[in-house]
């Protein structure tokens, strides 16, 4: 059974928003509604991974919720409060999005409502300009859902485009689509409400192009003599293998090639021979 999260009472929330779900004894709670939670206040420092909740400071702060009025959705148990000064109102983490609200995902996690929220430099969006991710059209200027890189600004993209390349991209690779520049790119992004994951790129998970990085490793003469089989292989003498100097993609050990003694011989495959590549020296697999 899914749960609901006891501080924003949203079972299917973004998570890119609210973070994984966490279990406290009997209740759970979005990771980020914990951290934006303003009656709520841990133990340990501000560093993520030092933080502790008690269950029952949880249970009073949503029971001190429920007492609150979410501006955006009109529902009870708002428990994000804008930190303008003088400012009252409260909000779901969900409904952040919805109500223009800013909340800035690093220590000590502030938050804020479209009243108070920083904004971007007031900038025109130039005509027939579309956005960098998704290429559709933008509105007119800098707004909430429209934004631009404050270091080229040249590169325009919606809030939500800009938002879902972070949570791909992750902190070690999310730059500015046109000018790459990262370090300015991702302050203003963070202090934008941009959730940068600090992690590696999704694309990096799982290693999917570790076959990429491998070198061939086998002899790949019409009858391979070597004792060992083709898979073997030697650092030097007749079975000592050699990859083709011009794809490196096809092997042979020396014997099997009627190749010479001398360390300057070279070896071409008969699919690059035929090609017009240039003959080098060969490139021979080294052996731990």
């Amino acid at each position: 059974m899914e749960f609901d999260c006891l501080l924003c009472r949203c079972a299917e929330a973004d998570t890119d928003i609210c973070g994984a779900k966490e279990d406290y004894e009997l209740i759970t709670v979005h990771q980020f509604c914990l951290y934006f939670a303003s009656d709520l206040h841990p133990q340990g420092s501000e560093q993520e991974e030092e933080r502790v909740y008690h269950f029952l400071d949880i249970l009073h702060a949503a029971y001190q919720a429920m007492m609150t009025v979410c501006f955006v959705c009109g529902k009870i148990g708002a428990t994000v409060a804008c930190l303008g000064i003088g400012c009252d109102r409260r909000f779901h983490l969900p409904c952040a999005v919805e109500g223009g609200c800013v909340t800035r995902y690093f220590p000590p996690y502030s938050a804020f409502c479209w009243e108070h929220r920083p904004r971007q430099q007031k900038l025109e969006v130039p005509e027939d300009t579309n956005c960098l991710i998704c290429m559709d059209s933008l509105e007119g200027r800098t707004t909430y859902g429209t934004m631009v890189c404050p270091v080229c600004k040249h590169a325009w993209f919606h809030r939500a485009c800009i938002q879902g390349q972070a949570m791909r991209a992750g902190a070690f690779c999310f730059q500015c689509p046109l000018c790459q520049n990262r370090k300015v790119f991702q302050t203003e992004m963070l202090l934008m409400g941009i959730r940068i994951p600090v992690r590696q790129a999704s694309w990096e998970d799982n290693n999917p192009y570790a076959d990429l990085y491998e070198r061939h490793g086998s002899c790949n003469a019409r009858e391979c003599l070597c004792p060992e089989g083709r898979e073997g292989a030697e650092p030097d003498g007749p079975w000592e293998l050699f990859l083709c100097c011009s794809c490196a993609a096809v092997g042979t050990h020396r014997q099997c090639s009627n190749l010479g003694n001398s360390e300057e011989d070279t070896w071409e495959c008969e699919s690059c021979a035929g090609l017009g590549t240039r003959k080098c020296r060969s490139t021979r697999l080294l052996l731990a």
